[in-house]
């Protein structure tokens, strides 16, 4: 949680509550079901957690924003982004049915009333959002491919509605196989410690 701190140093009292919350909960969950790799749980605020909330360093959302995050897995980003953000509206879709109820529960015990879980492929959802985030579900193109038509363009945060994507490496490849404008921003720009070095967050802007 130290981590978290350092980079946020002005969390509100009850954010920072719902944070600490975290490590017994998924350290709980992890016995019961492999949420996160095991070998990370010790690591859960630097490698899940503040990677997470890097989407908080790029973008403000603003009160009311919704956001869909596709592939939740264990619940990230989603889960520290409902926290960071309490009034946006989050929906965590995943299609693995033991983990979409295992991040209800968290969701549930944390009283996130912002947060709403499915179980689907993304594809099939109805709905449209201000933003679409996630981490790393597959390569950036096939991603843009399931998610583009689930965004509804505008502004109604400190930058306009799109896609927020964390992924690590060489992007060069997979950004000249969309035919959108992406802005890469290295995490490293916003948080020093080495797991950082070569993540980033993609920026894809819905026009």
């Amino acid at each position: 949680m130290l981590v978290v701190e350092k980079y946020f140093p002005n969390l509100a009292p009850d954010r920072r509550l719902l944070l600490r919350q975290l490590e017994p909960l998924y350290r709980r969950w992890n016995e019961r079901i492999n949420l996160i790799s095991r070998k990370d749980i010790d690591q859960l605020y630097e490698r899940h957690v503040l990677h997470s909330l890097a989407i908080a360093k790029v973008a403000q959302l603003a009160d009311g924003a919704t956001a869909l995050d596709v592939g939740t897995g264990g619940g990230f980003p989603g889960i520290p982004l409902a926290i960071m953000f309490p009034q946006c509206r989050f929906t965590l879709v995943d299609s693995v049915g033991k983990k979409v109820m295992a991040v209800r529960q968290i969701a549930d015990e944390l009283k996130l009333r912002n947060v709403q879980t499915v179980q689907a492929r993304v594809e099939a959802l109805p709905q449209k959002f201000d933003f679409v985030v996630s981490r790393a579900v597959a390569d950036l193109s096939t991603f843009v491919g399931w998610t583009w038509d689930k965004i509804i363009a505008g502004s109604r945060s400190s930058i306009p509605n799109g896609i927020l994507y964390l992924k690590g490496g060489d992007l060069s490849e997979e950004l000249s196989g969309i035919p959108q404008k992406a802005s890469v921003i290295a995490i490293s720009d916003f948080f020093s410690e080495a797991f950082f070095e070569t993540k980033k967050v993609v920026y894809v802007r819905k026009t």
